[in-house]
């Protein structure tokens, strides 16, 4: 059987005590990374677009150090979106000046009505390297 643990980053914020989550969990040598929305220290969403998916990569990242990653790491991606037609000009800008390059991971991207006050999320799986 595999074993899984739980990764938190370094400062947990309420939105994971709140709604009952990990930030992640390791599996072998597979991190699996729960939704990241761009909330404040104080779990709450932030208001301008652009800035909260920015702060949801900023939240992706302390995720995937605490699980030993980084976004070079990431193999497949899922983001929501309230109003993706809308939105994705904000959200190609930020996902551009984040990820490395090619190859890019996988990615699905959903439209969704509700994300708990949030307008973005973002999940992923990424490959844990081997120290070596």
């Amino acid at each position: 059987m595999t074993t899984r643990e739980a990764i938190f980053p370094a400062k947990r914020h309420a939105l994971y005590e709140a709604h009952r989550y990990s930030a992640a969990i390791r599996s072998g040598d597979l991190l699996f990374v729960s939704g990241q929305v761009g909330s404040r220290e104080d779990g709450t969403p932030e208001p301008d677009f652009r800035r909260q998916v920015e702060r949801a990569y900023d939240n992706l990242r302390a995720v995937l150090a605490a699980g030993g990653c980084s976004l070079d790491d990431v193999i497949d991606v899922t983001t929501f979106h309230t109003d993706p037609e809308a939105q994705i000009e904000d959200i190609m800008a930020v996902r551009d000046a984040v990820l490395a390059g090619r190859p890019y991971p996988n990615w699905t991207a959903v439209g969704v009505n509700w994300l708990a006050g949030f307008d973005f999320e973002i999940k992923v799986i990424a490959r844990i390297p081997q120290a070596v």
